[in-house]
């Protein structure tokens, strides 16, 4: 599965930044992260957080617990998480990249690219559940950054 989404965030690059770099910052707007903790023993250069996702259909709720790390940093520009699990087995691939641009009346355009190659969170209906999270969080970083209740 394959998904982008963009939004014009009423603020500047440096702002945005500050709530999509890393990835404690966002249960605060983003509904489907439930919980992102930084994990204590990752490295500075490669941060590394426990992530759980969840997201409800109907009375159900389906979740995935990752250990996504920060493998691209443009401080302004761009902030790309990998899964990096550390149990040496195998894991489907999770990919969040996130592109900041200036836009001419000086706010934010983010692009947002999730990128997920297993079969949990696949297959017709959760797959449109996981992209109307996605899609809703555009509402809640906007709120966020204007000061307004993100839920």
């Amino acid at each position: 599965m394959r998904t982008s989404e963009s939004v014009v965030v009423p603020a500047s690059p440096a702002v945005v930044f500050s709530h999509v770099s890393n990835l404690d910052a966002y249960p605060a707007w983003l509904g489907l992260v439930h919980r992102a903790e930084p994990v204590a023993d990752s490295s500075p250069e490669r941060p590394a957080w426990s992530v759980e996702l969840r997201a409800r259909v109907g009375p159900f709720a389906r979740s995935k617990q990752l250990r996504m790390e920060r493998t691209q940093l443009v401080v302004g520009e761009l902030a790309v998480f990998e899964r990096a699990e550390t149990d040496g087995r195998h894991h489907a691939r999770w990919t969040l990249r996130a592109e900041l641009e200036r836009t001419a009346d000086e706010q934010t355009r983010l692009t947002m690219h999730l990128a997920y190659d297993g079969s949990l969170w696949t297959g017709g209906l959760l797959e449109r559940v996981l992209e109307e999270e996605i899609r809703r969080g555009r509402l809640g970083l906007t709120r966020l950054v204007s000061g307004e209740p993100t839920r």
